[in-house]
């Protein structure tokens, strides 16, 4: 499983953070757009593209470290997959024009929890 992903998706965690960071960035800018332009949906369907390639780099490094301590990291994996899924949940309510403040709350524990495990977690930043 380890050889399945190029050296540049499993050298280190530049790739995964970038995406994640470049996601966040894209749904933030979507969900200050206003409700049913142009410019929201292609900004949407962009930070569609960047959820992939977060769970693609995600899993990747998943798949390379995941033998180091298995539990830790698919709690991680299951955090981010719901993390991505609060921030899917918040741009479609907005756009038909449901209540989000939950989904916002949701968003914002779970990204605070997905990046704290993934920071302590062996291949993360040590501060």
């Amino acid at each position: 499983m380890q050889d399945m992903f190029p050296d540049f998706m499993v050298s280190g965690t530049h790739l995964h953070i970038f995406t994640w960071v470049v996601g966040i960035v894209l749904f933030l800018a979507a969900s200050q757009m206003k409700v049913g332009s142009k410019g929201r949906k292609v900004l949407h369907m962009i930070a569609r593209l960047f959820y992939i390639l977060i769970l693609i780099s995600g899993f990747a490094l998943f798949a390379q470290y995941q033998s180091g301590n298995n539990a830790l990291y698919g709690i991680k994996f299951v955090l981010g997959l719901v993390t991505i899924g609060f921030m899917e949940m918040v741009l479609v309510r907005a756009e038909k024009g449901k209540d989000t403040k939950m989904f916002w709350i949701l968003f914002a524990v779970g990204v605070l929890a997905t990046v704290f495990l993934g920071f302590k977690l062996p291949v993360g930043i040590a501060f």
